[in-house]
């Protein structure tokens, strides 16, 4: 069973040492394999000087596609290199020396696992709330993460692309990542295509991958009765208004898509109000429903 990690980087080169250090550590790795979405701070430089030695490898990509694009050129190049699995993870985490381990645990019996994500400053806070199957409840302290789990997994939940392990087999039979994605919404994409061909799916409760803080995800709306995504970035919000209207058209159809419409003009006309966000978010929508994966490129520097 050979086991190859990819990680996809930019412009987080202290992150990245620390990160290649960690799974340096981790036993039953085979190799790394770094794709670097054309970082400005140093990181081609460093990895010249890692590619090829104690199994780490890397790529510079020319221009920068975001994490769906660094997801989609990893991946094809680990099963390209003979990965029987594939673990993958962004710069910022940092899983636990065991955690890889606690996955393989799980081998034969799941297509596509994960750790948990927990806070780096508060460990028993999930950086990414878990929506339990089977209803609406959604928590985000680890006391209730284990309260809930059957057997030490949560089925039909995972948080990719942070620590995530998957099968060679189902990529082979998934494809790849929508790397015209750029960020938002590719990971999310790719766990309901794996759900949607037979996937089996889980969080493995007792593997960690820390995590820095992300701010706002799940920002109370309507009395508390839901939450939304927001996110102080443009070109973040820019994303997922795109993706996430693609995501729930294509999987759960025009009824979801268009109460996810009616849910975002809400939280920007009402909850927080911000008329230049209702416009970004409405020309986004557009440009997904055309198919135009370009728009998001008016946000990045240079």
């Amino acid at each position: 069973m050979r086991v190859t990690a990819v990680v996809v980087t930019y412009d987080r080169l202290p992150l990245l040492r620390v990160l290649l250090a960690r799974l340096a550590e981790v036993p039953g790795l085979d190799e790394v394999l770094v794709l670097d979405n054309a970082s400005t701070d140093g990181t081609g430089a460093f990895l010249a000087g890692l590619d090829g030695h104690d199994g780490v490898h890397a790529r510079t990509l020319p221009t920068n596609t975001g994490g769906a694009g660094g997801f989609h050129d990893g991946l094809a190049w680990a099963v390209e290199r003979g990965a029987d699995l594939v673990w993958l993870m962004d710069d910022d985490g940092l899983p636990d020396r065991d955690c890889l381990d606690l996955l393989l645990a799980h081998r034969g019996d799941l297509d596509f696992w994960g750790p948990v994500v927990v806070d780096e400053a508060d460990p028993g806070r999930l950086v990414f709330p878990i929506r339990l199957p089977g209803g609406t409840r959604t928590v985000r302290r680890m006391d209730d993460v284990a309260a809930a789990a059957v057997d030490g997994l949560i089925r039909d939940v995972v948080i990719p692309f942070n620590g995530v392990l998957v099968t060679r087999e189902l990529v082979e039979r998934i494809g790849l990542p929508r790397a015209e994605f750029f960020i938002w919404g590719d990971d999310h994409e790719y766990r309901l295509r794996a759900e949607r061909a037979g996937g089996r799916v889980a969080t493995v409760v007792g593997a960690r991958v820390l995590h820095p803080s992300v701010g706002e995800l799940g920002a109370p709306m309507m009395g508390g009765r839901t939450t939304y995504n927001h996110s102080p970035s443009d070109l973040k919000h820019y994303c997922m208004a795109r993706n996430n209207l693609l995501n729930l058209r294509d999987y759960r159809g025009w009824p979801h898509a268009l109460a996810f419409v009616l849910k975002t003009l809400w939280f920007y006309t009402v909850t927080r109000r911000d008329p230049a966000r209702v416009r970004l978010s409405l020309g986004a929508m557009r440009d997904g429903l055309r198919g135009d994966f370009t728009g998001h490129r008016r946000f990045l520097r240079g």
